[in-house]
């Protein structure tokens, strides 16, 4: 990424401590060191507020109501949209698709641009570095409808290796998706140069964002991305909300995902004729509250400032690692830091990922521990699982300089229990 496509001209020193007192879970003694940011974030207060004052003061359905609340519901639900269409840079606002989260808005264009784009003999490129969410939509389809799915590998050091590409892309290619940053290793995808060379060889592109929209400034108009996915709740948001962006000519291409109330136009007994863009995805009563929720989180990260939680989140990654790697047996995975978000993964020799993250939780550090979803990945590593740390806007150097020191003490613990 460059300093330009990153806004770093935007950038203000995040003040850290009025950041924190924001969210009521670090306001316990000792404080949590939550590390885990990368699975889900913590929600502040701005965000329940917005929440707390839909159910206290104007609790109803939207879209139907001729009465005050209804109408009031109405609005900030679809105020919320505008803010995430303005978080993105999306040109219109009925391109903003409000589903469950990334997994849904994956699955949703699987399902409904699959199924009259991807016949026998079409291919789907993928890469080492995808969560489950962006390989087994993709695996199901090729299975329904005979298509192939082909991989963009990785160097040793956790990056794509692009001298691949070409020889992956041909006229039999149809779509490529691909993660903006891996949740496992933190390596930031050059996705503009994907985007680029997918669309020369005539293919889609749909960008698996869950772990950039909350972290740095994605402009979806800049990218020219076909389709683009993120989450609520890896952004400070609620769970039970994310987003699909699409090209508005895509989208009103595309049959519906579901069926039911709110998507329709008009319903006979033999047929139906469906709402246009957004609603047309939309069936049944949404997650209002939560879509509330979302723009608030939308507004609280644009708030503190895209490009100030970037270079926060780089300043803590180099901190990590610099550390880290003192660690005797440690082994970190991917990039450099300067080629990575705020994640880093590792392993202890003799001590297995799941006993590291129980006994940093007895210190009241939370990391994650497991395969991340990203199984193939693992296989790639010639690991089962790993640790992971990951950053966000309300973590400090001291969480970085606690999460050292417990992992010494859990090595020292583990080196006594086997003498």
């Amino acid at each position: 990424m460059t300093q330009k496509t990153m806004h770093t001209s935007d950038f203000r020193p995040l003040d850290v401590q009025a950041i924190r007192g924001d969210f009521p879970i670090f306001s316990d003694t000792p404080p949590l060191a939550f590390l885990d940011s990368a699975a889900s974030t913590q929600t502040p207060r701005p965000v329940v507020e917005a929440m707390d004052a839909y159910y206290d003061t104007y609790r109803s359905n939207i879209h139907r109501g001729i009465y005050r609340i209804s109408e009031e519901a109405t609005e900030q639900h679809e105020n919320a949209r505008k803010k995430l269409a303005h978080l993105i840079n999306a040109p219109r606002t009925s391109q903003i698709v409000f589903t469950r989260n990334t997994t849904e808005s994956i699955n949703l264009v699987a399902y409904s641009w699959g199924s009259i784009n991807i016949s026998q003999g079409d291919e789907i490129v993928l890469t080492d570095l995808e969560h489950h969410s962006n390989l087994v939509p993709w695996q199901m389809l090729a299975q329904r409808t005979g298509a192939t799915l082909r991989y963009l590998e990785i160097t040793d050091q956790g990056l794509l290796d692009f001298t691949q590409l070409q020889d992956l892309l041909s006229e039999k290619t149809k779509l490529v998706a691909i993660t903006h940053v891996s949740n496992v290793l933190g390596t930031i995808n050059p996705i503009q140069s994907v985007i680029d060379a997918a669309h020369a060889a005539g293919a889609k592109v749909l960008i698996d964002a869950a772990q950039s929209v909350p972290h740095f400034h994605v402009d979806v108009q800049q990218l020219d991305c076909d389709f683009l996915a993120f989450s609520g709740h890896k952004m400070c948001g609620p769970t039970g909300v994310g987003v699909l962006y699409g090209k508005l000519d895509l989208l009103e291409e595309m049959p519906p995902f579901l069926g039911g109330g709110s998507m329709i136009r008009s319903v006979e007994r033999d047929i139906s004729t469906y709402a246009d863009v957004p609603a047309k995805f939309e069936a049944g009563t949404p997650s209002i509250a939560e879509a509330i929720g979302l723009g608030a989180a939308a507004d609280y990260i644009t708030q503190a400032g895209l490009a100030s939680i970037h270079v926060h989140e780089q300043e803590l990654i180099k901190y990590a690692h610099d550390r880290l790697q003192d660690i005797e047996g440690i082994t970190i995975y991917g990039p450099a830091p300067h080629q990575k978000a705020g994640v880093i993964s590792f392993n202890i020799d003799g001590i297995h990922p799941h006993d590291v993250a129980g006994i940093l939780d007895t210190h009241n550090i939370a990391i994650r521990a497991g395969h991340h979803c990203a199984q193939p990945l693992m296989k790639k590593l010639d690991v089962i699982a790993t640790a992971r740390a990951s950053f966000y806007l309300y973590n400090t150097l001291e969480d970085v300089d606690r999460l050292y020191e417990a992992l010494q003490k859990a090595q020292a613990l583990m080196i006594r229990r086997k003498q």
